[in-house]
């Protein structure tokens, strides 16, 4: 069959082409288009194509048949520009913070102009941001299964900047700096307040993984299976991954009493509650039975 290629900006200078493929419209799945796509214009790899008919766009694993393409007609291409994979996307985003902490709270002289003791509280809340952190390296690395495999690379600097410059510098700085240091008012804080928001964190952590790891048992290796997940969390909410988030944060924001702690604290669980109400919505119209009762992120409420 004979497939048209027609580009979304009509200033292209490679497109439209024509491709012949083996076989009807019921046989040619969309992969197939891509890697001809590929072959013969290399920099366009998969990953990088939007292949998109009447603004539907084309999915992998279906064919053409699919979407009412029949021999001879067209569709349009969009090149998204160089991608990088979601995980090295999340690795660059969370190792920020994980630079950023520690050498602000161990140089102070260097950016404070002197050297002082550090409080409990602000070494209790350097722990608990290392370990946050350092528990989304390891998910990245060995629990999280990526339904998309890439993102654009200009989206890296956007979404890494909400993590080194708000978690990062801009929370470390104003955390770790001598106003809040061993001796002062403001650095001092009460030992029930202290094991409070470490028994809040640890919990609202342990529940944040057990989580992932239900949603990574939802999809098997090398698929993007989608299923309704069920359990822990997920009888409440729809997306309790971002609950229990929210609950580590709110641990590190009532620890420090610090404005930048509840900076980040509003603009991530604002950013999360945007994605778990879309998420909510993508689950309620992709599966007939799901659960009625759920809400989007806060259970009972929203």
């Amino acid at each position: 069959m004979k497939l048209v290629i027609a580009p979304r900006s009509p200033k292209s200078r490679k497109f439209p082409i024509t491709l012949d493929l083996a076989g009807s419209p019921a046989d040619v799945k969309v992969e197939t288009v891509q890697a001809a796509i590929a072959k013969k214009f290399p920099q366009f790899y998969p990953d990088r194509q939007r292949l998109t008919v009447e603004k539907v766009g084309l999915e992998a694993g279906k064919t053409l048949a699919d979407y009412g393409i029949k021999d001879g007609d067209s569709v349009t291409f969009k090149d998204l520009g160089p991608q990088l994979s979601w995980r090295t996307v999340f690795l660059v985003e969370y190792g920020g913070p994980l630079v950023i902490h520690p050498l602000i709270y161990y140089l102070p002289s260097l950016f404070y102009g002197k050297d002082f003791e550090h409080s409990t509280m602000q070494f209790v809340a350097l722990v608990m941001v290392m370990l946050h952190f350092l528990k989304r390296e390891y998910e990245t690395v060995f629990v999280h299964r990526f339904s998309h495999g890439t993102m654009p690379l200009r989206n890296l600097f956007k979404n890494s900047a909400h993590y080194h410059l708000l978690s990062g510098l801009n929370l470390a700085y104003w955390v770790y700096g001598p106003w809040n240091a061993a001796g002062t008012s403001l650095g001092e804080r009460s030992e029930a307040l202290v094991y409070g928001c470490i028994a809040l964190f640890i919990f609202a952590e342990l529940s944040n993984y057990h989580t992932h790891v239900t949603l990574r048992n939802l999809r098997p290796p090398g698929t993007r299976v989608r299923k309704i997940p069920r359990g822990y969390g997920f009888d409440w909410v729809s997306c309790p991954n971002y609950f229990f988030e929210t609950l580590a944060w709110l641990a590190v924001s009532v620890l420090t009493q610090s404005w930048a702690a509840h900076l980040f604290f509003v603009v991530a669980v604002g950013q999360m509650y945007i994605w778990a109400v879309k998420k909510h919505k993508g689950y309620r119209k992709e599966f007939q039975d799901y659960p009625r009762g759920r809400k989007s992120m806060f259970p009972l409420v929203a």
